[in-house]
This record gives structure tokens, sequence and C-alpha cells, in this order.
């Protein structure tokens, strides 16, 4: 991976982040694929609709979204997979949220917009 499609996908994965901490509907419609599929840490499978509709309702607020320890592969010219330990403090649905989660997410690019289109996430337990 040359250092400007590096730099490329830490920006995307920047980008999402930003829109997951203000809500940014607009933003995130952009970011993720019309199908993407993306598995919880409980095991739902949860389709871009219903993801975005989470975020609507209001009832998803973030205060804080710090990654680390980020892994990134480009397979291929138009795919590129990205691991990440993500900090969240927040609100999911009137649970209060506050760990280290481990993200794994794949972008493709479609002309000249990059998009989610799989992911997932597990928690992290500390030992």
């Amino acid at each position: 991976m040359n250092t400007s499609d590096l730099e490329l996908a830490i920006a995307n994965e920047e980008k999402l982040l930003e829109a997951m901490k203000t809500n940014n509907i607009e933003l995130l419609d952009r970011l993720l694929h019309d199908e993407l599929l993306f598995n919880t840490p409980a095991g739902q499978t949860v389709t871009k609709a219903m993801d975005l509709d989470n975020y609507r309702s209001g009832h998803v607020n973030w205060c804080t979204l710090t990654p680390s320890d980020r892994m990134i592969h480009q397979i291929g010219d138009n795919n590129v997979v990205v691991a990440v330990t993500v900090e969240m403090q927040g609100n999911y649905f009137g649970q209060e949220i506050n760990g280290k989660f481990r993200y794994l997410r794949v972008w493709k690019q479609f002309h000249d917009d990059w998009q989610v289109i799989a992911g997932s996430v597990v928690v992290l337990t500390s030992n």
C-alpha cells in the first residue's frame, strides 16, 4: 500500500468515526454501502438501513471514539481491510457504553468514493 492510499484509508476511517460521534446521517449514508452487512458483539447482523435508523432515532450517542492499534491491508486495487481498536464512551439505546472494542471493516472503492461493505465488532475484555 503506498503512502497516499494509506492516508486515504486513515482519512476515511476518521470520517466514519466523526460521523458516528456527531450523528451525521448524511456522511454515514455516503460512507456505508447500501448492501452493508455488519455483525454486532451480540451476533446480530445489521444492514445499512438499520444502522442509519439507529442513529436517526437519537438512541445512539457517542462522547468518545478514540482509535488505536490500527492495521490496514489493501487487497487488490479497490479493497481495503481495516482492523482497529476503538475506545468508546457513550450511550447505546439506554445502555451506558465505556470500553474498548475491536472493529474489522472492509472498504471498497466505487468510482471515486470508498464505502464500507462489511464489518464486525467485538468487545475487548481487560485481564
